[in-house]
């Protein structure tokens, strides 16, 4: 692939603002998708779709990082945030694919807490790539992510207590829910990779 000599490097940052504002889409739509279940208004295509325009940006970035001989910081670090902010939307989207998968009929108290927090996180992860030029606010909205993530872990352990602790029910749908948690954690641990990575920008090039 031929290396392009002319400095592109402020598309880098549009992108970059792109995949973390498709990431806080998906995260709403999955948040009120959960919320409102079974008689959402967004349906799996929906957010699908979203996730489709999410891997249209992450091959944009890729293609944009292979053809510029310069770049605004580390290769490697452009790319590692770029497949993490995938990784954010790809959790989100197989996490809203299981309700229909599973045939869920309602959503728990824990996984409605759990959607809500990874909307709070990718408001950061916005902020962060927004200003990841000027890196105006970035370690503001980083130690905040990191709160999140940390209230995240605490409600995915106590919904799991509660499936175990709870006799009545079916045990096909503990295992169920057990998988529906985990993709939700992933995805808030997905958070929290992308901003450790914008971290290690932060330090390389303040």
């Amino acid at each position: 692939m031929r290396l392009s000599l002319t400095p592109k490097t402020s598309e880098f940052y549009v992108l970059f603002a792109r995949a973390a504002a498709n990431a806080l889409e998906v995260a709403r739509l999955v948040d009120r998708r959960f919320r409102e279940h079974p008689n959402s208004g967004i349906t799996q295509e929906q957010v699908k779709a979203e996730e489709t325009e999410g891997d249209t940006i992450t091959h944009d970035l890729i293609t944009l990082l292979n053809t510029q001989y310069l770049t605004p910081f580390d290769r490697d670090d452009i790319y590692m945030l770029a497949i993490e902010l995938d990784d954010v939307v790809d959790e989100l989207e197989e996490a809203s694919d299981l309700l229909g998968l599973y045939g869920i009929d309602m959503p728990t108290k824990h996984a409605v807490q759990q959607t809500g927090l990874i909307v709070a996180a990718a408001e950061q992860l916005v902020i962060a790539c927004d200003n990841l030029k000027s890196f105006s606010g970035v370690q503001e909205a980083l130690v905040e992510l990191k709160r999140l993530e940390d209230e995240g872990d605490r409600v995915q352990r106590e919904g799991l207590a509660s499936l175990f602790r709870d006799d009545r029910i079916d045990p096909l749908m503990v295992i169920r829910w057990k998988d529906v948690y985990e993709r939700l954690e992933g995805a808030l641990d997905s958070c929290e990779t992308a901003a450790n990575t914008i971290a290690n920008i932060v330090v390389k090039n303040a």
